[in-house]
């Protein structure tokens, strides 16, 4: 039976496979973490007292917390700064550019597995890697050399055919799979690219196909590494780098999709969620207010040259902001020296840093009831920072197509070729980037904590009887922008969660975080794919800093269902979704024997207040019960030695 790509790289991989539970392990040549992040998994990682990192290569990237509007970022940064050197992690200054964006160019490496602490760590797979987001302790451990645990994916075999019309993007083709497959569409799966359609694709289509697969609930996305993967390393000098990796002929898959390219037109996925795809002509010429282009998702060199194109000449329509980000240092000093950067400015864009900037919130918030057709991720509610905001995902030949029109607009209109080549040669600059101290020099190196820097919450052990009430009760596709909020006032505050925790699920009940503190332990109630979007585990701590002891949802989206045990915090599947109907707000919930019951696949939880019991599942491995018992990840590391 032959095998595909992703089989290929977790079998060369593989630490331990557990028939009985279908868990596997595998071991992480390379780690990256960002800003918002990256705080609270050096914490971590200290705490584990291991002194170097054991990856082949970790690299610290600063991109989210760039907006200085006091001392908090720019102390975290210095942390970060600081402890990446003392521990031999590689340290992106703020300016180098987006993290998946840089990665992709200069340090990526087609076979090799890459856990990150950002859920758009997939990217990589654009390039053929085996690239995973996770929350930041999976991480820390990762770095410390344990290996990254999860259960065994079904992969799911999107074939692409034929060739894409012009004016139509590598962003239609995720757009494509979202409406197939939905939000959890990809929960458990990995997504694996094959068909003459790929070689069409070039190397920054491909990762924006993969970076959006996590808008899936996906584990990872991959496309193979093949001669047009070596033309883009041996561009970036990085030929020495390739690996060929491609499916066998007779590689068997769970399941099968196709999509014929030159079957797709311009489309943008509709407020509030990625999936909510529509064409851009079915929905019309709707106005708009603001246009954004970046993110990690749209900002490399070959999307910046077909804005540019479309720009130049022309001029941003008058009621429309236009701002754009490229996503690193090498693509704004290549647009500079080529002229682009120019006819984006003399059109009328405002240029931001390379950065991630506005997709998550840091900044460039619209205005009032505004439309703003955005090259972003997501769209979820409140994002964009403006709550009344109708956010549309689109291409970025969309996005400046719109722009100069004002409203929501066809590119395939545009009488322009949009042809961009491949450059032979990328501008290659890595002096953003700080290698750390040597494992000599490392004892007498000080690692910087500023007073923003605050400890992180560690669980307890499991009781034997949990009790608490239900003090919250929510619907679909709870994003963790609702569970811990991520705009630019709070994002300085990713370090210090008693802070954080104040603002938890405030965009669902405004009243949550004061009746936790008051309660002193809680369980928590929601509907399906609950934590659906970032890797943040602020989502777990702040909660777990409030005393939620667990949550009973329909279903989870998978990082932030590992998030929740890795902070000790019980993820429980309603048995029969009935009984979620049957839970009122403030019913008070107990587990019995909650210890042996975590040990076994049912959960039964009594409504103490309405006088019956129902069930919950308990779907996770036998070191996961293990973890949950002993309180969290980190105790379970530090009592196991292991």
């Amino acid at each position: 039976m032959g095998k595909g790509i992703a089989q290929k790289i977790i079998d060369a991989h593989l630490v331990s496979f557990d028939e009985e539970t279908g868990e596997i392990a595998i071991k992480i040549d390379n780690t990256l973490t960002q800003d918002s992040t990256g705080t609270m998994a050096y914490l971590q990682f200290e705490a584990m007292g291991v002194k170097r990192v054991k990856t082949e290569r970790s690299t610290a990237y600063i991109d989210h917390n760039t907006l200085q509007a006091g001392f908090e970022n720019a102390d975290d940064h210095e942390y970060i700064k600081t402890v990446a050197s003392k521990h031999g992690v590689y340290f992106s200054k703020p300016g180098n550019g987006i993290c998946h964006q840089v990665n992709l160019e200069r340090f990526g490496k087609p076979g090799k597995t890459l856990l990150g602490s950002d859920s758009h760590t997939p990217t990589g797979g654009g390039i053929g890697m085996l690239a995973i987001g996770a929350g930041g302790l999976d991480v820390a451990v990762a770095m410390a050399g344990g290996a990254y645990y999860i259960p065994k994916p079904k992969i799911c075999n999107v074939v692409l055919k034929g060739r894409l019309n012009p004016c139509v993007a590598a962003k239609d083709i995720i757009l494509e799979v979202l409406k197939i497959l939905t939000v959890k569409g990809g929960v458990g799966k990995i997504i694996e690219y094959t068909g003459e359609g790929v070689k069409t694709l070039s190397v920054p289509e491909r990762a924006t196909i993969t970076n959006m697969g996590a808008e899936l609930g996906a584990t990872t996305s991959i496309f193979p590494s093949d001669e047009i993967t070596r033309e883009f390393l041996k561009a970036q000098g990085r030929e020495k780098d390739w690996t060929e990796i491609k499916p066998d002929a007779d590689a068997v898959y769970d399941e099968t999709v196709e999509i014929d390219l030159g079957t797709l037109a311009p489309m943008v996925a509709c407020p509030h969620s990625p999936d909510a795809v529509k064409g851009v002509d079915e929905v019309g010429k709707i106005k708009v207010d603001q246009v954004a282009i970046g993110s990690c998702t749209n900002s490399s060199y070959m999307d910046m040259m077909k804005v540019a194109k479309i720009l130049k000449g022309n001029t941003v329509h008058k009621d429309v902001s236009l701002v754009i980000a490229p996503g690193s240092k090498q693509v704004l000093t290549m647009l500079a020296e080529n002229g682009a950067l120019a006819d984006m400015i003399s059109a009328g864009a405002r240029i931001l840093e390379s950065a991630c900037g506005p997709c998550i919130g840091m900044g460039q918030a619209p205005k009032t009831d505004a439309v703003s057709v955005r090259s972003f991720n997501r769209n979820f509610f409140g994002r964009s920072g403006t709550k009344s905001a109708q956010v549309y995902l689109a291409s970025p030949e969309v996005a400046a197509y719109t722009a100069i029109k004002g409203v929501l607009s066809d590119p395939r209109e545009l009488d322009i070729d949009l042809t961009v080549d491949m450059p032979k040669e990328f501008l290659i600059n890595d002096n953003l980037v700080i290698a750390p101290v040597s494992e000599e020099e490392a004892d007498k190196a000080v690692v910087v904590r500023g007073p923003n820097i605050k400890p992180f919450p560690l669980n307890t052990e499991m009781p034997d009887t949990i009790e608490a009430k239900a003090l919250l009760k929510m619907e679909d596709n709870i994003t963790t922008d609702h569970i811990m909020p991520s705009n630019a006032s709070l994002l300085p505050y990713r370090s210090n969660i008693p802070h954080l925790s104040k603002f938890c699920l405030e965009p669902v009940d405004a009243t949550f975080s004061e009746r936790a503190k008051a309660e002193g332990k809680s369980f928590l109630v929601a509907g399906h794919n609950y934590g659906q979007g970032s890797s943040r585990e602020h989502a777990a701590l702040a909660p777990l800093y409030l005393g939620v002891k667990g949550v009973i949802a329909k279903s989870f989206a998978r990082i932030h269902m590992a998030n929740l045990i890795n902070s000790g915090i019980l993820p429980m599947v309603f048995k029969d979704e009935a009984d979620y109907d049957k839970i009122d707000l403030n019913d008070v919930l107990e587990i019995k024997d909650a210890r042996s019951q975590v040990l076994g696949d049912v959960i039964k939880v009594e409504n103490k207040t309405k006088g019956y019991t129902f069930d919950t599942l308990l779907n996770v491995s036998k070191r996961q019960r293990q973890m949950l018992l002993h309180g969290g990840l980190l105790n379970y590391t530090k009592n196991q030695g292991k």
